[in-house]
């Protein structure tokens, strides 16, 4: 973290020694047909680039011969646990910066043209090879007409041959171009980088949801009105001292952010258990078993405030609480509170979380 994030590329050799591909190109393809899935496919043929989004049919991931193509799949790991186990190996960056993990499976020749990103990433090769070309390029000129943002003029300084198991580090900002060599699969764990606009704008929809003002306005005073359609400087007086000096505290801030970095996208649903436990059974399963949160559960605190799915919990980040958010499990024979085993189970119910380890995943 000192010496690469943020600040240059690190290329790790046999990063995950024996990797095997964690997702079949028959089981990608079929994630890509689904409607909850989000999914492109990226095609060129004779300098022409072509973007199409899903959800797919199978004649659509049959190309003609000589095209160059790639299917990119968002959200892996949210609907398989091997790549959620995946993912979150990456917990040495805070949950609150991770984002997901896309598969794209490329023929010989594919990619989707030299381009940069505004977030980190690391590029973990799954299957097969691909060459990456790199560079901290400054002309960010882009082709005219193109579907993707591909660098007009692309100047790579180094170039990467990786193998199952290789993994590739880039910075925000940095150049790269991956060419498959053969049939291959790359794993790409990306992080999440919002923009001043997209956070300002959420915090003053945030505001408007949650401020109070006293007050109506008034007018008994008024004389009548020689230029009817015109905004008179008393009223926009008055409406400025009813409005006040509105400005979004910090604690406004925090329950936003908390809210925003664990609101579940628009395509993830969750299952409730179809015959749901008992609420003595649920806390005796989970004293035997232990107990996993979701692949698709997104949960952060801030001192004693518990954020889970886009909510602010009804409850006090306790101890336990803020391992199950740090882990995203707890072991068998756990001490709870009478408050926090309504709370779990309660999510329990929402299928926000299971008992027992399977969706755990163990920190290296």
């Amino acid at each position: 973290m000192r010496g690469w994030w943020h600040k240059k590329p690190l290329l790790i050799r046999n990063a995950i020694p024996g990797f095997k591909p964690l997702i079949t190109k028959a089981q990608l393809f079929a994630l890509a047909k689904q409607d909850e899935v989000e999914s492109r496919l990226v095609s060129h043929h004779q300098r022409v680039w072509q973007l199409d989004h899903g959800p797919f049919q199978a004649r659509d991931l049959q190309r003609a011969n000589g095209e160059k193509w790639t299917l990119l799949v968002q959200g892996v790991n949210l609907h398989a646990d091997a790549a959620d186990t995946l993912l979150r190996r990456f917990c040495f960056v805070p949950w609150s910066r991770i984002d997901d993990l896309m598969v794209s499976y490329a023929v010989d020749g594919g990619g989707v043209g030299p381009h940069f990103d505004s977030y980190d990433v690391f590029l973990l090769q799954a299957q097969g090879k691909r060459r990456w070309r790199i560079s901290e390029q400054h002309d960010r000129t882009l082709l005219e007409g193109a579907p993707l943002k591909i660098l007009k003029r692309f100047t790579p300084t180094a170039e990467h041959l990786l193998e199952p198991g290789d993994m590739l580090y880039l910075p925000p900002g940095w150049a790269h171009d991956g060419v498959a060599v053969g049939e291959c699969m790359t794993y790409s764990i990306g992080f999440r980088a919002p923009s001043a606009q997209e956070l300002a704008s959420g915090l003053l929809e945030h505001a408007a949801e949650n401020l109070v003002r006293q007050g109506v306005y008034a007018d008994p005073q008024l004389a009548p009105a020689a230029s009817p359609a015109m905004l008179s400087d008393a009223y926009v007086n008055q409406a400025a001292r009813l409005i006040g000096n509105v400005k979004p505290t910090r604690a406004m801030l925090e329950d936003f952010l908390g809210c925003k970095l664990t609101e579940p996208n628009s395509n993830v649903f969750f299952e409730p258990p179809q015959a749901p436990l008992g609420a003595a059974q649920f806390a005796r399963e989970i004293r035997r078993r232990g107990l996993a949160l979701d692949r698709r559960t997104q949960m952060l605190y801030r001192g004693r405030a518990l954020f889970i799915n886009g909510e602010r919990a009804d409850a006090k980040a306790s101890a336990v609480l803020q391992r199950l958010a740090n882990a995203r499990c707890q072991p068998p024979a756990m001490r709870l509170s009478a408050g926090d085993a309504k709370l779990l189970y309660i999510w329990y119910t929402y299928g926000w979380l299971h008992p027992g380890e399977r969706h755990a995943w163990k920190k290296n």
